[in-house]
């Protein structure tokens, strides 16, 4: 049987007869989509007589080696006319006149291929064809009609497919050579490591049975390709669609792309894209995206189609190959990107492509996409950092002197915007009042229904004005805070018993957030996108924990795999007798900096000294540096540059003619992601328990799991375990690595503490008998 490949008409429409400008600066409003809906179904209620609305309609087309399914919904059929009347009804946001001068293409031709779907079934000669705009700047609607032949019709569609037809072919041979070189597609390592065949083994498994597994496996098992391995055998025998590798860290992005090209040289046949933030690969930075501002959105679908075919020569969709190809074509590479990603087999990105609302892959996780049951798989990399980052996406805040700044502007050029401006200003006032007189921050359960009203009709003016694409100096400005006040309004419908609303007094400014205690249901919504998910790190400890907080189904499964190293490699040393406790820091500092001059110095070597903040780093380097002259020392510090943090790195040399240690805080851009191979790092001092430092925001998620008997672990010693375990990983990243491990704080003998490390440590406390 050949397979059969379903297009809706809209997408077919707009990927052959596209053209033009790119206008992504130009605005349209955000709740476009809604509002379109809305009027749709206001103007098919104000039909009358025999109007049959949203009627569903497709046409078979049977090719050499795939049949294609075209269908959609008619928004409405005039039955009783003669010529029976095709509606297809559009919004726009302004500017009616241009579609009235000017035929819109995509307009008119979503509309004749409806018109000759619907005609030849019917066994019509002639049926008119009807565009109903609808400007919702001044609710204005205009009907315009054209009476037109079946076989005109039956011209334009055959004609319009036909473009589709053909490059689906391309499609769909690559997608068989794929299939086949799947099939065959070896392990890429001449074998296994200890524990790496039987993860593959799990992962494929879960894959064909549409489930998800969480996998907590040590540094050094080979999770990335033993995830990667199998689900690309999956889709070799069509289990799973598309591979969505997400992670939080270049360093991730760097060893997926690491895999998938020595896949390819194993024989994999598979086209992989790597996405990356616009504002990295823009080739006009500070530039808007608008066809007067910028040569690369200038004609953009024009060249599009030569740039796709381009690229599609070769396998992996690099930062690199798009920019050759997004130059030499001049299109914007980042849009590229995202054109790519309809025909590519395996996404790499940041966790915001498939979870952020902000950011998500519309084409994929839309609201008019399918929520469940897909044929996606997800590869998520490194998934502690999912539950931190995932708050972060799915909460919203609103400062006092944004929209007083702001308004200031244009209080000339736009005084009722101005004026509405002022009134959400006064509300903050009232609220510094209400919560803040005698506190610098209060929480509540209830939204600020009050404020509601104000950002609605202050997004509604905005709307108005932004729409209508004038360029000013203050139009970025009002934009900025027209999209943070949208978050704001979405994150709205999101509001439940997991979150809170809390506002802070920060000097003359006042702030209001709209925070997501527990991101589990929005986790689980997403997740819900996938058909399969892969959930993995060396740090998901204990899995009971990250299971609840990061969404997963009951049914998902879970997997603890050894290190595959031997045990003798690490030595792991731990000092109970020093309280780390924050009561107790001064008086056992001078204990602790003796202890860390004692390790650094009993062999030369490179060590990091991990401390649990800023300050108290601050208050032991001081004497450890004056204790050893001999040792070069690297001090992280607070808003490190890219280039600092490299230099930093670089520092740790395999031949180093002097011990060198490096001062870091647990969590941090060196608690984690780095790889020091060898005799680049020979031991690491974890000092602490890795507890998160005390504040508001940790306090709230302490008190909200707290109902469940769970507080202080979810808001503080699991995130804490995670940071001393990916702190401890730095250590031991290869079969020939040799470390040691200094653990120091008292709570590492408390069972709680001690049941959350590593079972195959070997853990000795140091004493009069056991030395470094």
């Amino acid at each position: 049987m050949k397979d059969e490949i379903r297009v809706p008409v809209r997408d077919l429409v707009e990927f052959v007869l596209k053209s033009g400008d790119l206008e992504v600066g130009n605005f349209s409003g955000q709740d476009r989509a809604r509002a379109g809906q809305r009027i749709h179904k206001k103007i098919q209620n104000s039909r009358k007589g025999d109007y049959q609305k949203e009627l569903p309609v497709s046409r078979l087309i049977e090719a050499d080696s795939f049949n294609l399914n075209i269908g959609g919904r008619i928004d409405g059929v005039f039955l009783n006319e003669e010529p029976v009347i095709i509606e297809e009804i559009k919004t726009v946001s302004s500017n009616l006149s241009k579609y009235l001068q000017n035929e819109n293409p995509l307009h008119w031709g979503q509309a004749k291929l409806y018109a000759f779907i619907y005609a030849e079934s019917e066994g019509l000669d002639e049926i008119c064809v009807q565009l109903t705009y609808f400007e919702l700047k001044t609710a204005r609607t205009v009907e315009v009609k054209k009476n037109l032949s079946c076989k005109e019709l039956e011209e334009f569609f055959f004609l319009t497919i036909n473009k589709y037809i053909s490059w689906l072919k391309k499609i769909i041979a690559w997608q068989n050579l794929r299939d086949d070189s799947l099939q065959a597609l070896p392990f890429p390592h001449s074998e296994y490591r200890k524990g790496q065949k039987e993860l593959a083994v799990a992962a494929y498994k879960i894959i064909r049975q549409s489930g998800q597994l969480l996998i907590q496996a040590p540094t050094g098992i080979g999770k990335t390709a033993a995830t990667i391995y199998p689900a690309l055998k999956a889709m070799g025998q069509r289990y799973t669609e598309k591979i969505f590798f997400l992670t939080a860290r270049t360093t991730g992005k760097q060893a997926a792309v690491k895999t998938m090209q020595l896949l390819q040289k194993s024989g994999a046949a598979v086209k992989f894209l790597v996405l990356t933030a616009k504002e990295k690969i823009c080739f006009t930075p500070g530039t808007e995206c608008s066809a007067a501002e910028c040569k690369f959105a200038r004609g953009y679908y024009d060249r599009i189609e030569q740039a796709r075919s381009e690229i599609f020569n070769f396998s992996s969709f690099t930062r690199k190959q798009l920019e050759i190809v997004a130059r030499q074509h001049q299109v914007c590479p980042f849009e590229f990107s995202l054109d790519l990603a309809l025909w590519s087999d395996c996404i790499i990105g940041d966790y915001n492509y498939a979870f952020d609302p902000r950011t998500k892959l519309k084409r994929f996780f839309g609201e008019d996409k399918a929520s469940v049951n897909s044929d996606y798989t997800f590869l998520i990399d490194e998934a502690h950092n999912l539950v931190d980052r995932s708050r972060e996406m799915f909460s919203a805040e609103l400062r006092k002197q944004d929209f007083l700044q702001t308004r200031r502007l244009f209080k000339q050029e736009l005084p009722e915007l101005h004026k509405a401006m002022g009134k959400i200003n006064n509300w903050f006032l009232k609220s510094r009042k209400l919560y803040l007189s005698e506190q610098e921050n209060e929480s509540s359960t209830e939204l600020p229904k009050s404020l509601l009203p104000l950002l609605n009709n202050f997004l509604n003016l905005s709307e108005g004005w932004l729409s209508q694409n004038i360029r000013t100096n203050y139009r970025n400005a009002l934009l900025e805070i027209y999209f943070l006040t949208h978050r704001f309004r979405k994150i709205v419908e999101l509001f439940d018993e997991n979150y809170t609303v809390y506002y802070v007094k920060e000097n003359l400014n006042i702030m209001v957030k709209l925070f997501c205690l527990n991101p589990a249901k929005q986790l689980e919504n997403a997740l819900k996108s996938a058909g399969s998910a892969l959930i993995f790190s060396a740090t998901l400890t204990p899995l009971k924990y990250f299971k609840e907080i990061l969404g997963c189904d009951e049914k998902a499964e879970t997997a603890t795999y050894p290190s595959p190293f031997p045990r003798e490699n690490l030595q792991v040393f731990l000092e109970n007798k020093i309280s780390i406790k924050y009561k107790n820091r001064k008086l056992t500092l001078e204990q602790l900096t003796d202890l860390i001059s004692s390790f650094i110095r009993s062999k030369k070597g490179n060590y990091l000294i991990f401390f649990p903040s800023y300050e108290y780093m601050n208050q032991a380097l001081e004497l450890v540096i004056g204790e050893n002259p001999e040792i070069d020392f690297l001090v992280q510090t607070s808003g490190m540059s890219e280039s600092e943090r490299e230099d930093y790195i670089a520092a740790f040399s395999h031949d180093n003619l002097r011990t060198t240690a490096g001062f870091a805080v647990m969590g941090g851009v060196f608690g984690e992601g780095i790889d020091l191979i060898g005799k680049r790092l020979d031991g690491a001092i974890i000092i602490g328990v890795g507890l998160p430092g005390i504040s508001f925001e940790r306090e709230l998620i302490r008190d909200y799991f707290n109902r469940k008997g769970k507080g202080f672990d979810y808001a503080y010693k699991f995130p804490g375990i995670t940071r001393v375990l990916q702190a401890a990983g730095r250590v031991i990243r290869t079969e020939t690595d040799r470390g040691k491990i200094l653990l120091i704080d008292e709570r590492f003998s408390n069972y709680a503490y001690r049941s959350l490390l590593p079972q195959d440590w070997q853990i000795r406390s140091i004493g009069e008998k056991v030395r470094f």
